[in-house]
């Protein structure tokens, strides 16, 4: 059985992969990408122990799918809430200017700014959905009037304040194309 990794944005509205050129992953490739998605921080030896392989074809695997872009990385997940974290809104942005001189300018400087989570470039009645993590409502405000609406090209923003986080997480295995 083959598997591929799938970003959440290359699935198309019915939920099946659009065709790209994925890397072919085995089952060793697969079983390294859950337990690593779960445990980054596991050792070689303990993660070519989990999969049945020795350490130095585990080894070989884990520098070839971090050659190939698939790990892009290793993090440590914080606590937002216990870091006084808690205020969390989602902004729509509407820019005057769509044309991609416009665009590189408002991607340029949102990856500027700490409290912006995420940046997501929008097909809908607006441009791009920002989630912006802040302390209170307060610091909110700020970091909406003196950067976000101060970012290049915006025309105008809405505002939704989440009440509660049901599900927050990344990817965390694998899709297999064929279920």
């Amino acid at each position: 059985m083959i598997f591929y990794i799938l970003p959440v944005d290359v699935l198309n509205f019915t939920g099946t992969a659009m065709q790209k050129n994925f890397p072919r992953l085995d089952r060793y490739d697969q079983a390294i990408l859950t337990i690593l998605a779960g445990d980054g921080r596991i050792s070689v030896a303990d993660l070519a122990r989990r999969i049945g392989l020795s350490k130095s074809p585990t080894q070989a695997r884990l520098k070839r799918l971090e050659a190939e872009g698939i790990i892009t990385g290793y993090r440590a997940l914080l606590d937002p809430i216990r870091l006084g974290l808690d205020h969390v809104a989602f902004v729509e942005v509407r820019l005057s200017d769509t044309r991609e001189k416009a665009l590189g300018e408002f991607n340029a400087a949102v990856r500027g700014i700490a409290e912006i989570e995420q940046a997501h470039m929008i097909a809908s009645n607006f441009d791009y959905l920002l989630k912006v993590r802040t302390g209170s409502m307060s610091e909110y405000r700020a970091v909406l009037a003196e950067k976000i609406s101060a970012l290049p090209h915006v025309a105008n923003t809405s505002t939704f304040v989440a009440m509660e986080a049901v599900k927050e997480a990344g990817l965390s295995g694998a899709i297999d194309p064929d279920s």
